[in-house]
């Protein structure tokens, strides 16, 4: 028959559990100590390096975009505040407050076109020909992160994927998996017709025509009767180009 364990066992099992617990409690407050002391020091020299490269940072977007990973890999975000450190020396913080506002002034100003769906290749187009005399450049990233911005201010901004392309949208239209399925398949040659969605994505003519005319009311598409071969047409203008339209705006 086991015998079991006398008071002192268990006192001394006790002890032991509580030492070994001391002991972890004591590696992981080291662990997080030395983490704490290393990030402060990449913090550091991160403010050293964007000293140094200050004028890089602001007129190289590529540069710029390697900047802003850097700093999220140690928990530093430059867009947070339009005050202290980072926008003292950089000024980006003020650089994204603009270029938000510029991309605003252009999805209202595209509205009745696209229905509030802009590609985002061109809504950078549009933004660079509207800063086309500012020395800074901007990229695809640059506005991205300025719409992440937008989004803050609850105004419906957000940036959408329909197949390769990203789109940006500055109403608040809930797309579903049927409306990005059509948009994908008008990425071809910017529109398509009920029988192409039946053929293509195998829908019933029910559901084709329900998507389409969704699309249709949330003013995204329109309507071209006046093909060739007298099929209706549902013209998508989200994934065609427009960047003739409000260029000086």
């Amino acid at each position: 028959m086991r015998r079991r364990p006398g008071i002192g066992g268990l006192q001394t099992a006790a002890a032991a559990r509580d030492q070994y617990r001391a002991l972890g409690e004591n590696v992981a407050k080291l662990r997080t100590d030395l983490m704490k002391e290393q990030l402060a020091t990449f913090r550091s020299q991160l403010e050293e390096f964007a000293r140094k490269h200050k004028n890089d940072i602001r007129k190289n977007p590529s540069f710029r975009s390697q900047f802003h990973e850097m700093c999220a890999k140690v928990g530093v975000d430059p867009l947070a505040s339009n005050k202290g450190f980072w926008a003292e020396l950089l000024g980006i913080g003020d650089f994204y407050y603009e270029l938000g506002v510029q991309i605003v002034e252009i999805c209202l100003a595209t509205r009745p076109l696209n229905g509030g769906l802009i590609d985002l290749q061109e809504l950078c187009k549009l933004l660079r020909q509207k800063r086309k005399h500012d020395r800074e450049a901007v990229s695809e990233d640059d506005c991205l992160r300025a719409i992440s911005k937008l989004k803050t201010l609850g105004s419906g901004f957000e940036v959408i994927s329909a197949g390769k392309k990203k789109l940006v949208r500055s109403v608040p239209t809930e797309l579903n998996k049927d409306h990005n399925q059509i948009l994908e398949l008008a990425q071809a040659q910017g529109y398509v017709t009920v029988d192409e969605v039946e053929r293509r994505l195998s829908w019933t003519h029910g559901r084709a025509i329900d998507a389409l005319d969704t699309l249709l009311e949330e003013g995204l598409a329109m309507i071209d009767d006046g093909h060739r071969d007298g099929k209706r047409c549902y013209w998508f203008p989200c994934v065609s180009s427009i960047s003739s339209f409000g260029a000086d705006n």
